[in-house]
């Protein structure tokens, strides 16, 4: 698989395991190795794997979060390093998203997640099927 693949690959992973409020897959997306950051809409950034974990599992374990899928995902790869572009459909509502990850042989981890509001993509695409973490 190319690293373009798999970057889009384990964003992917990243959003079903959102969808489907699997914390412990979101656990393995995530950097067990390199510093961690994430910054959800309104709420003050986050650093370190044990605060952003925690955050993760209040969100996917409260059952009044709101259903998420991932669209128009862009993946740009520098060596070691790459980050998506994307958009959420959160409710009707679209925010603009960026995860960064690093490679963590054999595989990419995420290292950083920030969304925000936008407006709505200009074109939509066909959700991809649910990525298997191994």
């Amino acid at each position: 698989m190319s690293d373009h693949a798999a970057v889009l690959f384990i964003n992917q992973a990243f959003y079903h395991a959102f969808a489907t409020r699997d914390v412990a897959a979101m656990e393995l997306v995530w950097s067990e190795k390199a510093a961690i950051s994430c910054i959800h809409p309104g709420w003050l950034a986050l650093s370190g794997r044990e605060a952003v974990m925690r955050s993760w599992a209040g969100i996917l374990s409260n059952p009044e979060s709101p259903k998420i899928t991932c669209r128009q995902p862009m993946a740009y790869v520098h060596g070691d390093t790459a980050y998506v572009i994307c958009y959420e459909l959160v409710e009707g509502s679209f925010l603009a998203a960026t995860n960064v990850f690093v490679r963590e042989a054999p595989t990419w981890r995420m290292v950083h997640h920030q969304a925000g509001v936008s407006p709505r993509p200009p074109v939509e695409e066909v959700d991809l099927p649910p990525p298997t973490l191994q």
